[in-house]
């Protein structure tokens, strides 16, 4: 093992989940305590520093094998920048709500599933008709990929993106607050996006 190895940040890097938990222990209070603070009272119905922790945490389980410095500073500043990004989503997700865009929404215009308005909002749109058939590849694609999704993020995709709930009413049933279900549907729709990779494959019997 390299010098500049921890042997536990290592472990878990090589998918110990034991040694993962133990890192996120270390680490966990002072965490939460810089979250604690850079949250503002305003958000404090819906958002609580417990919520990104949890969100954060399932993302360091999912995401431990793309860590590259195998420090404990290294291990720490890349579990504080899922932190923040978690943050950063869902306080954008609280805001929007207060102002709905319709182009940052799933909701389905006339005549449009809501599979093909996710689709769209993940970035693979169908600018011509000729592209129409293409559509229905798609949505198969993007059924397979909920399906590989981690139980919590594929409850959010399929109770807001799909069937149009709120999401202070999918958190009541899971046990979270709105800005929680904000986060796990931002990371859900990155890992959507990676699994179904360029919108290009869906294109190539149109023009």
């Amino acid at each position: 093992m390299p010098e500049d190895q921890d042997p536990l940040v290592a472990r878990a890097a090589g998918g110990d989940g034991e040694a993962l938990s133990r890192l996120l222990e270390e680490v966990g209070d002072e965490l939460r305590r810089e979250l604690a603070s850079s949250i503002n009272v305003h958000y404090r119905s819906v958002l609580d520093e417990d919520d990104v922790m949890q969100v954060t945490f399932l993302e360091a389980f999912m995401r431990i094998s793309s860590l590259t410095s195998k420090t404990r500073a290294g291990f720490a500043a890349w579990l504080r920048r899922i932190a923040q990004n978690n943050l950063r989503d869902a306080i954008r997700a609280l805001e929007a709500d207060k102002r709905p865009d319709p182009k940052r929404r799933a909701h389905a215009p006339a005549g449009m599933s809501t599979s093909v308005a996710l689709i769209d909002l993940l970035g693979m749109t169908y600018t011509t008709p000729s592209r129409f058939a293409a559509q229905g590849e798609a949505v198969d694609a993007l059924e397979k990929a909920i399906e590989q999704l981690p139980e919590d993020y594929k409850k959010v995709v399929r109770e807001v993106d799909l069937e149009g709930k709120a999401a202070a009413d999918v958190g009541a049933t899971m046990g979270r607050s709105a800005g929680a279900v904000y986060m796990l549907r931002a990371r859900a729709h990155d890992c959507l996006k990676d699994l179904m990779g360029s919108p290009s494959q869906f294109f190539s019997r149109g023009s």
